[in-house]
């Protein structure tokens, strides 16, 4: 393993969890302590932070009145004393089930070890009595108490509800626990716990299984960890409980901003341990973007003024552990194809309906639009169409053109050509060439005079001049200009300012990213939005490469590449996510990257899939594209963001409209971004 910082999980504020599930033996402390420790040991063993056992694992759950025996309490604390004897050399905090006798009263607890330690116990706040549950027979409540403190052999500990645990050399690392009822309860206590700081709330439960619980397990964590902006880890008992009238399962699961990060076998036959890495710094960030987050402290008197904190030494690890969590290699799309199938729905219909609103609301005859034969006009012009069938006008209100300049290709044109005659609307062809050349000679450029000059000026006189007749076609025919340029071109500014991918009536894709529209015309393909000849237009559409085609095919042939420019838009992609929707640190940015792309794969994607999903991108070639998209990002194309014109958001993942996600200078600097990646990323 390599030492190497960047590589360790601490550094990028990240927090290996588990769930466990050991077998559990009824009513016997000895082997349930014995197989505590087993777990906390292997937990250990895979670099584990925190452990979060089942509700009562020390005794198990279903032992009934047994819970009354006084040799059964006894028999509980020295299995307490076990475990926690065992833990001294051990990495994981550990959060164990146990009932335990205070002042008369019998309480269901978490019990907090570390490192030969107890560091509180926090008692089950709410009890279910009803169906097959008598919870209210064995166990008091705590509500009302705070400030407690107990004895645990001969350690005077924190005791109640009003617990939070921090590590002081790791301050992201906070915990709260509840215990199985606790957060079916309409007031959870862990939403307190989050409000108060802890950013990881975890739930030692027993919860028999019957048909649907699991996925309302599932889906009351999934809330949770959204409501409350934290990771959720949820363990419940398994195999060994009483079966004497109920059932168990022993689901572990792990939930962060009500993302499913992990989930364990259920049923097993053999103990579960189940690990994944949870990112605090993702969730920090998320509460600070979240006004009403801090809204909801204030609105319950500010829960962080009546938790206790308590300290902890944990010890920052800085190997390379791996990372056990899947990261998304197209963060705006995800990896489930059914979820990806709802997302292209509701992306394309976010479109047409912004797109059929605006054409109401200006009253426009037409709509003018660039046709190039490449990803980004013919997504628009396929949303353009719907639109109009949405709102009872005919196709041939598009007016669409074609505007061939010195490098078009003959198969980019065709398939301009193609698409506007099989949807059917009204098609012409403008070659700019003459009054390109004408341009260029005004301003004496050398290529007006046979020199094969392709500079910027080059480049830019012809999108210059297509966007100039766009805007006089629309003002002649009555039309609005429809933008074409999408969310990847505008993070890396890899538009012209005033023209037809940056500057329009109605912008469109501009809320889309270039790998989301990928995946959206090959929706429309799978899903027969268009007909048989439409469709195979798009798909040889989406087989070219993606070139803006202003430069003149070299003399091997090869067509201007805009990846070779900018980088590959599958990583830039990646980038413009964890910026725009997270606000991560170039090196975290980095190291998730590295992660997603550093293994091929091979196998996990369809055939028909995009190619970027069978590449492989090693650390030095992800920082070297993460370094130009900080600068392009940052410091060179936010003055062309700036001036935006309206167009609809679409992805959670970010936007860049400056009504919108995105407010920035324009004229700031990538010093501090490119500084960070510099001095932290081998």
């Amino acid at each position: 393993m390599t030492q190497h910082p960047f590589f360790a999980l601490h550094r990028h504020r990240m927090i290996r969890v588990a769930a466990a599930t050991p077998r559990a033996t009824v009513g016997d402390t000895v082997a349930n302590a014995e197989a505590a420790i087993a777990m906390a040991v292997r937990a250990h063993e895979e670099g584990c932070d925190l452990v979060v056992y089942p509700e009562l694992n020390l005794t198990s759950y279903a032992i009934d009145d047994l819970h009354l025996q006084s040799a059964q309490q006894q028999a509980t604390l020295a299995a307490i004393a076990a475990v926690r004897d065992a833990s001294r050399t051990l990495k994981p905090l550990l959060l164990l089930g146990a009932a335990i006798e205070r002042n008369g009263r019998l309480y269901n607890c978490a019990v907090v070890v570390h490192r030969g330690r107890v560091l509180g116990v926090v008692p089950k706040s709410f009890f279910p009595n009803y169906r097959e549950y008598y919870e209210k027979r064995w166990f008091a409540s705590p509500l009302g108490l705070s400030g407690q403190m107990m004895t645990i052999g001969e350690e005077e500990v924190p005791f109640g509800a009003d617990l939070i645990f921090t590590a002081s050399d790791l301050p992201f690392f906070t915990v709260h626990a509840e215990i199985c009822e606790d957060y079916w309860a309409p007031a959870p206590p862990s939403t307190a716990g989050a409000l108060a700081g802890a950013l990881i709330c975890c739930n030692l439960s027993a919860s028999n299984i019957v048909i649907g619980k699991a996925r309302e397990r599932g889906m009351l964590a999934a809330a949770q960890s959204a409501r409350a902006v934290c990771a959720y880890v949820y363990s419940a008992a398994g195999p060994g409980e009483s079966t004497t009238d109920l059932a168990w399962d022993g689901q572990g699961l792990v939930y962060e901003l009500g993302e499913l990060i992990a989930g364990s076998e259920r049923f097993a036959t053999e103990p579960q341990l189940l690990v994944a890495d949870v990112d605090c710094e993702r969730l920090i960030q998320e509460r600070l973007r979240f006004g009403t987050f801090n809204d909801a402290a204030a609105a319950l008197d500010h829960p962080e003024q009546r938790f206790r904190r308590i300290g902890f030494t944990h010890g920052e690890d800085v190997r390379d552990l791996g990372l056990r969590r899947d990261i998304r290699r197209f963060p705006f799309v995800p990896n489930d194809p059914a979820r990806r199938d709802e997302d292209c729905y509701e992306a394309f219909n976010i479109q047409v309906e912004a797109l059929a609103k605006r054409l109401a609301a200006a009253h426009a005859e037409t709509l003018v639009i660039g046709v190039s034969g490449g990803l980004d006009s013919t997504h628009a012009l396929i949303v353009a169409a719907k639109a109009m069938d949405r709102i009872g006008r005919p196709r041939s209100a598009i007016l669409g053109f074609t505007m061939p300049g010195f490098a078009t290709g003959e198969g980019s044109k065709a398939h301009a050509w193609d698409l506007m005659r099989a949807l059917g609307i009204t098609a012409d062809e403008i070659d700019i060439r003459p009054a390109a050349r004408q341009m260029l000679a005004d301003m004496g450029h050398p290529f007006a005079e046979g020199q094969p000059v392709y500079d910027v000026t080059f480049e830019n006189v012809q999108a210059g001049l297509r966007t100039d007749y766009l805007f006089r076609l629309a003002n002649q025919r009555g039309g609005l200009v429809l933008g074409t340029g999408d969310l990847s071109e505008l993070a890396l500014g890899w538009c012209t300012y005033g023209v037809g991918d940056q500057m329009s009536h109605y912008a469109v894709n501009a809320g889309v990213p270039k790998t989301l529209i990928q995946f959206l015309i090959r929706w429309c393909i799978r899903t027969n939005q268009y007909d048989a000849e439409t469709d195979r237009v798009l798909a040889g559409i989406l087989a070219q490469e993606i070139s803006p085609e202003l430069v003149p095919a070299g003399a091997d042939g090869a067509m201007q590449s805009t990846e070779e420019r900018v980088g590959p838009y599958a990583l830039n992609d990646f980038f413009a996510h964890y910026v725009l929707r997270h606000g991560l640190a170039p090196s975290k940015i980095a190291f998730l990257a590295w992660h997603a792309w550093r293994d091929v794969e091979a196998g996990r994607w369809p055939e028909d899939f995009l190619a970027d999903a069978r590449i492989a991108y090693d650390l030095p070639t992800i920082r070297l594209w993460l370094k130009r998209f900080l600068h392009r990002f940052f410091q060179t194309s936010q003055f062309k963001r700036s001036a935006l014109p309206n167009g609809p958001k679409v992805s959670a993942g970010g936007a860049v409209s400056p009504r919108g996600d995105w407010r920035a200078p324009s004229d700031g600097t990538a010093r501090i971004w490119l500084d960070e990646l510099e001095n932290n990323v081998p």
